[in-house]
């Protein structure tokens, strides 16, 4: 009895082997499980949660900008554009969102600029203290913009720049020049240095070495860099304040001098309607630049043209 017991114990487990193989061997090969771990389900409700926070925090606004009036409910009662015109004209956006994109596109020549040759400075040539260099120009862009925002301001006022639109430029070019030195060194370090050469053994200058064989291999880069410092100068909201005034205001300025004017005397739905504003306008930026370039392919394309030379 001992000895079937066992062998039918036996038949068992190999028939449980079978049908657990013959189960992995139906799925395709390299297709995984449906099963998810619970890791993989706390991330993905993470993400979940997060946007859904986010969208109801910009659907709250956008109605809210719509709204007249709304009181204790899910929704207002009616809906109009009106506080859209209210507000561009009490606020005279038009002006506003000017001062915002001059200084936006001047910040990023000046800082593209400067920072090109800078890079390629760095990337090209090996010297003591440059690990330090690189430090310095990190301080910028890791120390928050305060620390550094009160002296600077204070500076512009002594050279009586203060509440004018080139004191806006200059305190935004100091975190952005740095952040396109940054970005770009490492992106020209990758460039083989046998193109320069071979370049300049034809007899090419150094100037049309730079513009005519590196430029057009740092295109991606460049807009790549011009996009961030874009963004990041549009929504720079403690040095612009620090130096600003209501002929120099940029739009995320603009909306934090009416949110706290006259004791927050303006209509909550004005204040919506600018950050509805402010929002499209960062949304068509970021739209219009990822249709001409992608951040995250930057490093393969240097790779590729890299690889054939």
């Amino acid at each position: 009895m001992t000895v079937q017991t066992a062998h039918g114990s036996t038949a068992v487990t190999e028939k449980q082997a079978k049908k657990k193989s013959s189960s992995a061997g139906s799925r395709p090969p390299g297709e995984k499980s449906l099963a998810a771990s619970p890791g993989t389900w706390f991330v993905w409700f993470g993400v979940a949660a997060f946007f859904v926070f986010l969208f109801g925090i910009v659907i709250s606004v956008l109605v809210d900008s719509l709204g007249k009036p709304w009181f204790n409910t899910w929704l207002p009662e009616t809906f109009t554009t009106d506080w859209y015109s209210q507000a561009w004209t009490r606020f005279d956006l038009t002006h506003i969102i000017g001062i915002t994109l001059l200084v936006a596109v001047s910040v990023i020549v000046i800082s593209v600029v400067i920072g090109i040759p800078a890079s390629y400075v760095l990337a090209r040539s090996s010297f003591p203290g440059k690990s330090l260099v690189m430090l310095l120009f990190l301080l910028p862009i890791l120390i928050p913009p305060i620390t550094f925002g009160i002296p600077l301001a204070t500076v512009m006022y002594n050279f009586g720049l203060g509440r004018t639109v080139l004191a806006v430029i200059l305190v935004n070019l100091v975190p952005s020049v740095p952040f396109v030195i940054i970005t770009m060194t490492p992106f020209i370090e990758q460039i083989n240095p046998s193109i320069e050469n071979a370049a300049k053994m034809c007899g090419a200058s150094m100037w049309k070495v730079f513009t005519k064989v590196l430029a057009p291999l740092l295109i991606p880069g460049i807009l790549a860099a011009s996009i961030l410092v874009l963004v990041r100068t549009v929504g720079m909201f403690d040095l612009t304040f620090l130096v600003s005034g209501p002929t120099s205001d940029t739009l995320v300025v603009a909306i934090y001098r009416a949110m706290t004017s006259a004791g927050g005397g303006e209509s909550r739905q004005l204040i919506s309607a600018m950050g509805v504003v402010y929002t499209g306008m960062m949304l068509i930026i970021l739209i219009v630049a990822l249709r001409f370039i992608n951040p995250t392919q930057l490093v393969a394309q240097v790779k590729e043209s890299r690889d054939d030379q």
